[in-house]
């Protein structure tokens, strides 16, 4: 998972650095700081009442809101009397026999602060820098520092275990598919101990103005605008997807934006502190998929594994950069080990088993090695479904990416279902409506099934040679720390 091996990379960097000579120089922190550490941090000379949110948890031990409330002595009564709000995930619906199925999901949540709408920036601040060592939110320009904040507000949510929903539906404007359909759906269980709720519920229909008919030739995707009842921010766009098209499935980071995760550093500035910026030409790629085949136009989902709470500056950078489509996140009450572990491949069998008869396009890049072993893997689990597979090989042009990644999982794949490439130009005149997977002119490189991206070892495209001592010996601790 991309978030594991960026944090994991930066232990492993801060341990070969040397040490600081200058005292004055800012410190180092460690990513690692354990639950207790960090409380004592915020709360020294901080007041509970400048706390607006939880303390900064890490993304795999996040801690509840009872053991929030009671570490930090805020007023339970107080906490009550703040509005419910609700992260809305847009979700997918598929059509059977019974009509649509539409797919909820979401975090409710408060804002853990006695007076709404104030927030102390020095708390948020020493919040921030955990995620930002050798910076400090002080040395960032403004609008960078707001950044920061932001995200570091979001990430500190306190989840709302218990809570009734119910939705209000109504169907988009601006679309081919015009209908005055409405619905309202109450959700039948109460938000789980992390405050979420994901599961398919079946939507009303109306006699009068109903929704379109999946099953139907050359249907197209129709959109409908999802309102969370009793709050004002869990407003998102459900999408109804017809039996039959093609399903464009991409990762985000380091394919659709800069991010790095393999220059840990510049990783973590870009995930918390820099404005998010798209990977080369990708949005114009995307736009222009966007109109081939109008009769059949593709279904668009971004799918992610960075954690629920984050995912509001990552859909706002999509949906302001990238076609309109469905989202998937890293949930945080995952129930079993393979969900835990895997949940890229388990969100991914998830939808490939909502939409049986669609094609699927899968996009994404070499320094994800769940991308590199789930990908390949789908084409046996539903065969015939996965239509190709575009990966960006990020060690062929990034000096900065020093890990390695195993191709040995494309072996049994046709070529024509792949294709690695190196910059957005190799996707030019690609049409999936016409079976396209390969195009001849992108140096695509020898693919030989093993280990790429080796110290001293041509990758799988591009060829470029890397023979960096420093980097082959953090290479090697990390096949270490990961295997």
């Amino acid at each position: 998972m991309a978030s594991l091996l960026l944090l994991s990379s930066l232990a492993l960097l801060a341990l070969a650095a040397p040490p600081l000579e200058d005292s004055n120089v800012l410190r180092s922190r460690a990513v690692s700081d354990t639950l207790a550490d960090l409380l004592n941090n915020l709360q020294d000379g901080v007041s509970a009442k400048d706390i607006k949110q939880s303390i900064l948890p890490d993304y795999w031990s996040i801690p509840e809101t009872k053991a929030i409330t009671k570490a930090l002595g805020l007023n339970e009564t107080g906490i009550r009397a703040l509005p419910l709000e609700f992260l809305n995930i847009p979700g997918y619906a598929n059509y059977t026999s019974q009509g649509w199925n539409l797919r909820i999901h979401g975090m409710s949540y408060k804002q853990a602060l006695s007076d709404p709408g104030v927030v102390s920036n020095r708390t948020l601040d020493k919040a921030a820098n955990k995620f930002l060592p050798d910076f400090d939110v002080s040395q960032l320009q403004p609008h960078e520092q707001d950044n920061a904040r932001n995200l570091t507000s979001a990430v500190l949510s306190l989840p709302q275990e218990g809570e009734g929903l119910s939705f209000t539906l109504d169907v988009s404007e601006g679309q081919d598919f015009n209908s005055g359909w409405t619905g309202v759906v109450e959700w039948a269980k109460t938000t789980d101990s992390r405050g979420e709720i994901d599961g398919f519920v079946q939507l009303p229909t109306n006699n009068q103005d109903d929704l379109p008919d999946g099953n139907a030739t050359n249907a197209k995707v129709v959109q409908l605008n999802v309102h969370t009842n009793g709050t004002n921010t869990g407003n998102a766009t459900a999408y109804l997807v017809p039996r039959d098209g093609i399903t464009i499935v991409s990762d985000i980071d380091d394919i659709l934006r800069i991010t790095k995760i393999y220059e840990p550093k510049e990783g973590l500035l870009n995930s918390f502190a820099r404005d998010f910026v798209p990977w080369m030409n990708m949005p114009g790629i995307f736009a222009n998929w966007t109109r081939q085949h109008p009769d059949s136009p593709y279904h668009f989902h971004y799918l992610t594994t960075t954690p629920e709470q984050a995912t509001r500056v990552y859909m706002d950078f999509i949906y302001k950069t990238y076609p309109l489509g469905s989202f998937d996140t890293r949930s945080l009450n995952f129930t079993t080990v393979d969900q835990t572990f895997s949940v890229r491949k388990t969100l991914l069998n998830k939808i490939f088993q909502t939409f049986p008869n669609r094609k699927f396009i899968l996009i994404g890049d070499t320094t994800n090695n769940d991308v590199m072993n789930d990908y390949p893997e789908l084409v046996s689990t539903f065969p015939g479904q996965v239509q190709c597979i575009l990966l960006r090989n990020t060690t062929a042009t990034d000096p900065g990416d020093k890990f390695p990644y195993n191709t040995k999982g494309f072996q049994s794949l046709k070529q024509e279902q792949y294709m690695f490439f190196t910059t957005s130009d190799d996707l030019i005149g690609l049409d999936f409506g016409n079976g396209d997977c390969r195009n001849a002119s992108a140096q695509m490189g020898t693919v030989d099934f093993s280990w790429q991206g080796l110290p001293l070892k041509k990758s799988a495209a591009g060829g470029r040679v890397r023979g960096n001592t420093w980097a082959a010996l953090i290479v090697m601790v990390a096949f270490v720390v990961f295997l």
